[in-house]
């Protein structure tokens, strides 16, 4: 592709975005070009780009020249974001609500929320910036998932992402966030700068939505005691009181809610709020579902609730009772954990894959079932984004009862990431995702060029299919320019399979 395409994202293109009404920010949400319009040639680095800094030393610096921006740097390095020193960029570790850094203010929820002892393990960070709070959250052993626009600040996640921190561009506008419901022990905005009780309540109901029976929803910034914004405050506080949220603790501008176990006080409440949503709602469904402005119902004391599910990392090798609609689940899980130990032991022993090593930090699990491959790889320094094709059965949840991180997705389009931000792609049965709700609406082609756009140089991709299928891979890797090995499946496969084991130049 044109140089200047080096940073192109398909469904966050601004001059597309432009097009669509600035109502809601909508036009700042997803927007992918039709099939016809998908580029067919490949994204290239910038000039003078670098394989990344290894993990955890990215945590404090990257390369300059991997992401040449300097608009946060120049607008933020006052308030600790990040900064310009000799070819990197170095990150003291900082945020506009916390500029001393995010340690010092991590310490201070932690007097409030307990967020030790393994019973806080996933967090979703909103309006994120350049990541710090999620990147020193992995220090309390608990896995934060933040996103934020592509806006004026153009590459914030690009920063995360290079950085090693789990990160994905996402807006908060007329949309559900692609998770399920109940995904999150905490949901943190710092400064994020949301309205949550406008469209009557809207966003803070998606929070709701995301957050687990027990949860803490935790804000720093406005409206909170913020001057000039003492009405907004109130308003705040009086919709979480109709949520029956607890506020537990103000701390200058922190507020700490926690999220009840259950509905009964919401159905004694007799001040005017929003209703609870029809039985026949799915709160599960996370891919272009509008928002909306019903509460979605708590499911009886005891599930998926904060405290009552195993703490981490117990809950790793647990069942979730999300997959109890599958037949003989509990046997099936165990079933699948097993075998995906069996596979990584051999992945690593047969096909000489880094992982485990410093060159490997971003991985994407293109359709992730259970979870059972990031599971595998738990004890290794990396962190994995669980994909599960938005039209597929509904494993997220459990995904995430596991103490991981994921998304929905539909892989006809392309992925909400800057180019370059994974090490290793790894996808079973990637003929089915290509298209999971039937016909042709996607090409492999398409798939395996989006694959390259997100693949950082020198990046490996590993691809389990059938034979026929494999064969197919390779043809389209050798035009993209990868260099492909196909391997046996472990010994105790049932044979039906090959492994790929390719990697981009």
């Amino acid at each position: 592709c044109p140089l200047e395409s080096v940073d192109h994202i398909p469904c966050e293109d601004p001059r597309r975005s432009s097009q669509f009404s600035r109502e809601r920010n909508y036009y700042r949400e997803r927007h992918c070009p039709p099939p016809s319009e998908n580029l067919l040639c490949l994204i290239p680095p910038p000039v003078n780009y670098k394989i990344p800094v290894p993990w955890p030393d990215s945590l404090y610096k990257i390369w300059h020249s991997n992401i040449p921006h300097n608009k946060i740097a120049d607008r933020k390095g006052h308030q600790g974001w990040m900064k310009e020193e000799g070819p990197y960029f170095v990150f003291p570790g900082g945020g506009t609500m916390f500029p001393d850094g995010a340690i010092q203010y991590i310490q201070k929820l932690g007097k409030y929320i307990p967020l030790n002892g393994g019973a806080i393990r996933t967090a979703l960070d909103v309006g994120c910036g350049v990541a710090s709070f999620g990147g020193y959250m992995l220090k309390e052993d608990i896995l934060t998932i933040s996103f934020a626009p592509r806006d004026s600040h153009k590459s914030q996640i690009q920063f995360a992402l290079e950085r090693g921190i789990p990160a994905f561009i996402a807006m908060l506008g007329t949309h559900r966030l692609p998770f399920p419901a109940r995904a999150f022990d905490l949901v943190h905005c710092s400064r994020c700068l949301i309205p949550f009780t406008a469209y009557n309540g809207s966003y803070m109901i998606e929070m709701d939505r995301l957050l687990r029976p027990g949860g803490y929803f935790v804000i720093s910034g406005p409206p909170v005691q913020w001057p000039k914004q003492e009405k907004e405050w109130a308003e705040l506080q009086d919709f979480a009181r109709t949520l029956c949220y607890e506020l537990t603790t103000v701390d200058s501008n922190t507020a700490i809610w926690k999220k009840p176990y259950n509905d009964s006080c919401f159905a004694l409440q007799s001040r005017p709020g929003p209703d609870l949503c029809d039985e026949h709602d799915d709160t599960d469904v996370g891919w272009y579902v509008p928002l909306k402005d019903c509460i979605s119902k708590v499911p009886l004391k005891g599930e998926n609730a904060v405290d009552m599910l195993p703490k981490w990392p117990n809950r790793l090798s647990e069942p979730s009772q999300r997959v109890a609609e599958v037949k003989n689940w509990v046997d099936v899980f165990k079933a699948d954990m097993r075998r995906w130990r069996r596979r990584v032991s051999y992945y690593k022993k047969a096909l000489n894959l880094k992982i485990g090593s410093s060159s490997v930090r971003n991985i994407m699990d293109m359709n992730a079932g259970f979870g059972g491959f990031a599971a595998a790889i738990i004890s290794d320094p990396v962190w994995v984004m669980n994909v599960v094709p938005a039209y597929r059965s509904k494993t997220l949840g459990a995904i995430y009862d596991r103490g991981l991180i994921g998304v929905y997705h539909d892989w006809c389009e392309a992925f909400s990431t800057y180019p370059r931000t994974y090490d290793l792609i790894h996808v079973v049965g990637i003929a089915s995702i290509r298209d999971s709700r039937g016909g042709n609406r996607c090409s492999l082609v398409d798939l395996m060029i989006e694959m390259d756009r997100i693949l950082r140089p020198e990046g490996t991709v590993v691809v389990r299919d059938t034979p026929k299928v494999i064969e197919m891979v390779v043809n389209i890797a050798n035009a993209i320019h990868w260099n492909t090995e196909i391997y046996k499946t472990e010994p105790e496969s049932n044979g039906k399979e090959q492994v790929l084991v390719a990697t981009k130049q």
